[in-house]
């Protein structure tokens, strides 16, 4: 099992910038993908980035120079600096972490809502 706790959500004013944690606990093998995915109300839960324990980096196409996601494997922390934030980057964003062998389950955060005021 794998928990997950994030920080970092809030409001900003567009043009701002926002930098959201998530650090993992739990039995974590030395393998793995964390990342961010964000969800309107009424969507289907959408990739941000993602990044795995080499430090390989997947961004979507909309937030690509914007958003950079890293991570600290000492403290087991994935971390998403989002700037040049626009209204429609407003959502709940959820941390995902899934091994890459062995426990293949996919684990979630409870979720940090972003509010990009225009």
């Amino acid at each position: 099992q794998v928990q997950l706790v994030e920080s970092g959500g809030g409001l900003v004013q567009a043009g701002g910038s926002l930098r959201l944690s998530c650090a993992a606990s739990g039995t974590i093998f030395r393998l793995n993908v964390m990342g961010w995915y964000r969800q309107d109300p009424g969507t289907q839960r959408e990739l941000v980035a993602s990044i795995d324990s080499g430090g390989a980096a997947t961004y979507a196409d909309s937030v690509k120079g914007r958003f950079t996601i890293s991570r600290d494997n000492t403290k087991k922390t994935v971390y998403l600096q989002m700037n040049i934030l626009k209204p429609e980057d407003a959502a709940v964003y959820f941390c995902h972490f899934r091994h890459l062998y062995l426990d293949l389950n996919d684990y979630w955060g409870q979720g940090t809502q972003v509010t990009v005021s225009s």
